[in-house]
């Protein structure tokens, strides 16, 4: 029994072995006073992790989601489409929701204006902060790229540019004005959709389109094989990613002391939705345990821990949800590629905390006006975030730009965004395994309520066809033939059927 435990859950032991290994490690080295250099050649291992499962991400995402979208019928296609879109949106809406309500009880900004960012070690520069308009136009403008292979590694993002304009009564004045540029990282969201609008017109081709849809399929099926080969490599990764980490640590006590207030109120906020929120929510739907659900998921949760990108996690969440806890293919695949770019609950909290907390420092009191669009922004803003490590800090800036605060104490979130992030991650991915997990039970119970449709209607037809055969001798004969030898002529066959 304990050999054949072992085997089944080795992968989970080697993962959070790496994890102890690697915080062991780190603490260890420490001492060594390593030199920047020295501390990237630690990384090294923890970095060909990253990307390696960065690599298996383009084609896991555009193959997963084209057989998915075909491989559903476009109804229930619509129909599951419909539920995975209020389960996004209404977590998201919770955590951020949440997140507020901790920030006024908790208040981690009050007394903390005393906070000065060089002293923390801090980088002075902060991300240009973009207009909202600008932010909601980009997130359209990157559903639909313009250039799909340039959609595989850039993103459509807009910038300023101060124009001088000369009045005629000789005074200049400063005009911004957006350009449109492309920055580096992969436009998922583009990609997420091209690719279900293309599975679903292959479906409506029929048997032309049958061809590419099983080329995709095996293209799908073949990246999990690689998948299950990069997950035999994560515990390593992680071992050296987390020690890497916690060497390059430079003053946690310091961190730790002035912000630990944030620090605690948003893991806090993480814990609660996604230890008590969530698994609530899986529940109420399915009636059954959420967090026998979430043990098969160890390895992606660790993963996304040493990680922090949600889109990382992805093919390892793809291949342990399909095998530890059952879900069915074409669900997995169609909602949890769509799940890491759009459904970021951790990156709501993480951002609707930040704004609150900044609110805290600079002593403003949010009007219920300012609350409500930080709620609707950090909803749709988190849409809109890559599912890369630090995505989230840019849009905490459109959310500070959005209720008018400075967006220069961004520089303090940058500081403790690597402790944050990581939690932030997990909790984005746990809600997406567990709207998986809510979909493929409801698509399970309503393929039962049809086939049971369907049982009942052919009873139904079963017990016309008797009533009407009683009133011949021949037929109730015959019947009673069939029933005692199994070889009787075919004909019978068809009188009991």
């Amino acid at each position: 029994g304990c050999r054949g435990f072992l085997r089944r859950n080795a992968l989970v032991l080697l993962t959070v072995s790496g994890m102890a290994g690697g915080v062991a490690l780190g603490t260890a080295v420490r001492g060594a006073a390593l030199g920047p250099a020295q501390v990237a050649y630690l990384a090294f291992p923890g970095e060909l992790l990253l990307r390696m499962l960065r690599m298996v991400i383009l084609p896991l995402v555009v193959c997963s989601l084209v057989s998915g979208a075909a491989s559903l019928d476009t109804r229930s296609l619509g129909r599951l489409g419909g539920i995975a879109v209020a389960y996004f949106l209404g977590t998201t809406l919770l955590a951020s929701g949440l997140a507020v309500a901790l920030g006024f009880i908790i208040r981690p900004g009050a007394g903390a204006s005393a906070l000065n960012a060089p002293a923390l070690g801090l980088p002075g520069d902060v991300p240009t902060s973009k207009e909202t308009v600008d932010s909601f136009l980009d997130l359209v403008r990157n559903l639909f790229p313009a250039n799909l292979v340039a959609a595989a590694f850039r993103t459509y993002a807009t910038e300023y540019k101060m124009l001088r304009r000369n009045t005629t009564s000789g005074n200049v004045t400063l005009e911004k004005i957006p350009v449109g540029t492309e920055i580096e990282g992969m436009n998922i969201l583009g990609l997420v959709l091209f690719a279900l609008l293309l599975g679903v017109a292959l479906k409506k081709l029929g048997q032309e389109g049958e061809d590419l849809i099983r080329f995709f399929n095996s293209f799908n099926e073949a990246t999990m094989v690689l998948v299950s080969w990069i997950m035999w490599y994560v515990p390593i990764g992680i071992m050296f990613l987390v020690g890497s980490k916690i060497v390059e640590m430079e003053d946690v006590v310091l961190l730790v002391t002035s912000l630990g207030k944030y620090i605690f109120a948003s893991i806090l906020g993480h814990f609660i939705h996604g230890g008590i929120i969530l698994p609530l929510i899986y529940f109420a739907f399915t009636r059954q345990n959420p967090y026998r659900f979430l043990l098969g998921l160890i390895t992606p949760f660790a993963t996304a821990f040493a990680t922090s990108s949600s889109s990382a996690t992805l093919p390892s969440m793809i291949k342990c949800i399909e095998e530890n806890n059952g879900v069915d293919k074409r669900i997995s695949r169609f909602i949890l590629p769509i799940g890491a770019t759009v459904n970021m609950d951790g990156a709501a909290i993480f951002q609707c905390m930040a704004a609150v907390f900044i609110a805290q420092l600079n002593n403003v009191d949010l009007n219920p006006g300012q609350i409500f669009t930080i709620l609707v922004t950090a909803t749709a803003s988190s849409v809109g975030a890559a599912g890369i490590p630090a995505g989230g800090v840019l849009t905490i800036a459109i959310i500070l730009e959005a209720i008018g605060l400075p967006t220069n104490d961004l520089s303090l979130i940058l500081a403790v965004d690597w402790i944050v992030d990581r939690t932030t991650t997990v909790v984005n991915v746990e809600g997406d395994a567990l709207g998986a997990g809510i979909l493929n039970y409801l698509n399970e119970k309503a393929n039962k309520d049809k086939e049971q449709e369907l049982k009942e209607v052919s009873v139904e037809a079963i017990a016309n066809s008797k009533s009407e055969g009683e009133t011949s001798p021949l037929v109730t004969h015959k019947n009673q033939v069939s029933n005692t030898s199994s070889t009787a002529d075919p004909e019978s066959k068809e009188s009991v059927l």
